[in-house]
């Protein structure tokens, strides 16, 4: 009987503890959250034995706990485990695993694309039940708005895409996301994989509905929940492993449409993160027909009441005595002010839908129907740019492949735009159906085009399985060639002011063009700009030199200088610009490639004025005869000149017929290089190799002009005596000048200084002989003498510096005096030094 009674109250002590235990525990929670309240029943003690969160778990709590990290919106730990119960997998076949390794590890370079691909897949899902709606409007039923919405959850690291399209059945669900394609599987992996081809990739999208599948490149686990008016809503989950679809336990929630799921790996957290998904979305599907919506949040400071504290009333009181000798409309103000209700500013966290793709494709409307203000707004949204274009041009291309595209030509150049033109990149976007695929194709536009900017929108522009580069170069080089036709149509019908303006910042760039484009050559010969001898302000087109061209003029002269003033004074233009014939002045370091690069322009042929071969006009009998009888009179000293005195120097020399001031000039033969090209290699490089040092080596031809006084006196003296030193020392001295003023580069400037020093002495009548005089070295006395002079000198300048500085502030008048006698002293130095010279 104690036994039993003992066991009772046993029985009862841990019944009383129990009750005790469990009230302790809802105490604990309503503490920790005392403004949370739950409907949630208490835990039974039985239900966690077993079950410590520090040791192992359960089976059954594993599971739980799963299901809760990846549940959906709505979707509880029971529709969860129903969902897992009631669902058909289906196993991935061999090759379809083989697809899947090829897409995740592979096939994509950027991971960011896959967000591209499933907005991209939305809005064919819009299109699809937009189309549909045409004929039949109660498709779209309750659901009439046609958008796409984006939620990143960051506390389950996971990010939802919605999209009210065309939703899919179960059927379609296995089908389109299942088994990827069956037909042609096979096919698609033995291509991708086969590296002894070249040409592995074709138009694969839509073939193999492979952009989906980029999902798995930051998901580890995808779930699909879609709606379509044919059927009840289903959900589709994956792993990349295998596959399962079940009915929505939740029921219809979409309506219509289609939810993707994709619970991130943890490296690609980042794309939960606002910044990220706007970026991303801008960046790609800113130009989706359908409007993207984004959830975001902001913070904005709002007004909120404040409740009046208890000692409130009697700080009134206080105030009514003080306020006691106050006049009645003060008194009333005063309650009026106190009958106000106090706020205070907090910041709070606002929650929204913000849309993402506000511009619009402008380019899908035809020109007539845009403004140029909304030109403008859509250049400087796309470019980031803050100026307005200087030039644009829309237009719709139609043949083996359809674009659209629009162009423009920025105001100015960007900064060291040509200083290295090989790292240059085209600015043109590529979009297929509005979605952006790269801005990196530089096949599509030459470089000499890279500074135009614009879009080109194609809706069957070939792509490969991936959508990330350009596969059938045939149809990209119609695609380029229709848009350097468009751009320089558009440059052509510039007017002439704003051509200036364009000239100014990308002349340079259309005479890189004939260099590299031999295509258009002709088009871009219509187009360059050159200084011309016919202005000294404006530049001249060649069509316009042509128009100026002499009855019998044959060819285009041109000179190559540094700067338009150094080509006006070079002596190759001297004879030419005599006989009133026009010379084109090329300045800029890519002029003389341009002009060699065109054969010939309207049938006139172009001629290097500072090369060997130059005819000036048709040359008459009596010309012919005269230039032959100069030739035999002055063969002596060509021969002379040849033989002795540069006979290591040049080629030949000639009688010359482009010179007419100066009295020789230095040439280079018709495949050597000229002055100014000499002095643009040298530029390039700091030392010539090769074929550069070839050509830089190369003899030149010396001209003389028979009419000059010094070319006469030289003639005289060789025919006297053909040894003279002084005519050797003057025919080189000639030959250096010539080099100079022909623009090619000395090679020992030295030895030239020395032969002017020597002509000066035997001009002024000094000994060639005569040293210059040695300058008196002072004995080691005379030294100690001249460094105790100095040392007394500064003991005396030390001691007057104050008596100086007194006397300087009370006769200012006394010192400017001393001041201006020195100055006067020094003029008089100068003026006698001036005379002594002029006696010398």
């Amino acid at each position: 009987g104690n036994r039993q009674a003992i066991k009772m109250k046993t029985v009862f002590v841990l019944g009383v503890f129990a009750l005790v235990l469990l009230s302790g525990l809802s105490v604990c929670r309503a503490d920790d959250d005392p403004d949370e309240v739950t409907d949630e029943p208490l835990p039974l003690v039985s239900d966690d034995l077993g079950k410590s969160k520090d040791s192992a778990k359960t089976d059954d709590e594993v599971v739980e706990r799963e299901e809760e990290a990846i549940k959906l919106d709505g979707l509880n730990v029971a529709q969860m485990k129903e969902l897992r119960e009631g669902s058909e997998k289906h196993a991935f076949e061999a090759e379809v695993n083989r697809m899947m390794k090829l897409i995740i590890n592979s096939l994509y370079r950027n991971k960011e694309i896959f967000l591209r691909e499933l907005i991209s897949n939305s809005s064919d899902a819009l299109d699809k039940i937009r189309f549909l709606s045409l004929t039949a409007k109660n498709v779209l039923g309750d659901t009439e708005e046609l958008s796409i919405k984006i939620k990143a959850d960051k506390d389950t690291h996971s990010l939802h895409i919605t999209d009210t399209g065309i939703g899919m059945t179960k059927d379609d669900l296995i089908k389109n996301l299942g088994t990827i394609a069956k037909s042609g599987t096979s096919e698609f992996l033995t291509k991708m994989t086969d590296t002894s081809e070249a040409t592995v990739q074709s138009d694969l999208i839509g073939q193999f509905g492979v952009g989906f599948y980029s999902s798995f490149l930051v998901a580890d686990r995808v779930i699909v929940t879609s709606k379509s008016n044919d059927d009840k809503q289903y959900i589709w989950e994956s792993d990349a492993a295998e596959f399962s679809v079940s009915e929505d336990p939740r029921g219809d929630t979409l309506g219509r449409g289609t939810t993707v799921s994709l619970f991130l790996k943890e490296e690609a957290y980042d794309f939960v993160e606002q910044d990220t998904l706007k970026e991303l979305i801008r960046k790609y599907s800113q130009f989706i027909n359908f409007p993207i919506y984004l959830w975001t949040s902001k913070t904005e400071s709002v007004e909120e009441p404040v409740e009046e504290e208890d000692e409130t009333p009697a700080e009134d009181k206080k105030d009514e005595e003080k306020k006691d000798d106050e006049e009645e409309e003060a008194e009333v103000e005063e309650e009026k002010k106190e009958d106000k209700p106090k706020t205070q500013t907090v910041e709070k966290t606002m929650w929204d839908w913000e849309l993402m793709n506000e511009s619009k494709p402008i380019w899908t409307r035809t020109p007539k129907e845009v403004k140029d203000e909304e030109y403008n707004e859509f250049y400087k949204a796309f470019s980031k740019e803050s100026d307005e274009p200087m030039a644009k041009i829309h237009f719709v291309a139609e043949g083996e492949v359809t674009f659209r595209s629009i162009l423009f030509v920025p105001k100015t150049a960007p900064q060291g735009y040509y200083q290295d033109v090989s790292k240059r990149s085209n600015q043109i976007k590529l979009y297929v159906r509005r979605v952006f695929i790269t801005d990196e194709v530089d096949e599509i536009l030459p470089k000499y085009l890279s500074f135009v900017k614009g879009i080109v929108d194609s809706d069957d522009l070939p792509l490969n399985v991936s959508r990330e580069t350009l596969q059938q170069h045939k149809l990209l080089k119609v695609i380029r060639k229709k848009l350097v036709r468009k751009i320089l149509e558009m440059v052509k019908k510039m007017d002439a002011d704003l051509y200036k303006d364009f000239w100014k910042e990308f002349g340079t760039s259309l005479k890189l063009g004939i260099i590299e484009d031999h295509s258009n050559r002709t088009r871009l010969a219509k187009l360059v700009r050159f200084h011309s001898s016919d202005s000294k302000e404006e530049q001249t087109s060649l069509l316009d030199y042509v128009e100026r061209m002499k009855e019998k003029q044959e060819h285009m002269y041109y000179m190559a200088a540094g700067t338009r003033e150094e080509a006006a004074a070079s002596p190759f233009v001297e004879r030419l610009l005599k006989k009133g014939y026009e010379v084109l002045y090329l300045t800029e370091p890519v002029d003389e490639y341009c002009i060699q690069s065109i054969p010939e322009f309207e049938g006139k042929k172009f001629q290097n004025v500072a090369k060997d071969g130059l005819t000036i006009g048709d040359e008459t009998d009596k010309a012919k005869k005269e230039t032959e009888a100069l030739e035999k009179k002055y063969e002596p000293l060509t021969k002379w000149l040849a033989e002795t005195p540069l006979k290591d120097n040049i080629e030949k020399a000639i009688i010359s017929k482009r010179l007419s001031d100066s009295p020789v000039a230095l040439v280079a033969n018709q495949w050597g290089w000229s002055g100014n090209m000499e002095r643009i290699m040298r530029a390039q490089a700091s030392q010539a190799r090769g074929q550069d040092e070839f050509y830089m080596n190369q003899k030149k031809i010396l001209e003389i002009n028979p009419r000059h006084p010094i070319i006469k006196k030289l003639l005289s003296s060789v025919e006297d005596d053909p040894n003279d030193a002084k005519a050797k020392d003057l025919a080189v001295v000639l030959y250096e000048t010539a080099i100079i003023r022909s623009g090619f580069a000395l090679k020992d400037s030295n030895a030239f200084v020395g032969r002017i020093e020597r002509m000066l002495r035997l001009s002024m009548d000094v000994a060639l002989d005569e040293q210059v005089e040695e300058e008196a070295e002072p004995d080691e006395e005379e030294e100690e003498e001249v460094v105790e002079e100095e040392e007394e000198s500064s003991d005396a300048d030390d001691d007057s510096t104050a008596a100086a500085d007194d006397d300087a502030a009370a006769a200012p008048e006394q010192a400017s005096q001393d001041d201006s006698t020195d100055a006067v002293d020094e003029v008089v130095k100068e003026a006698e030094s001036a005379a002594e010279k002029d006696e010398l």
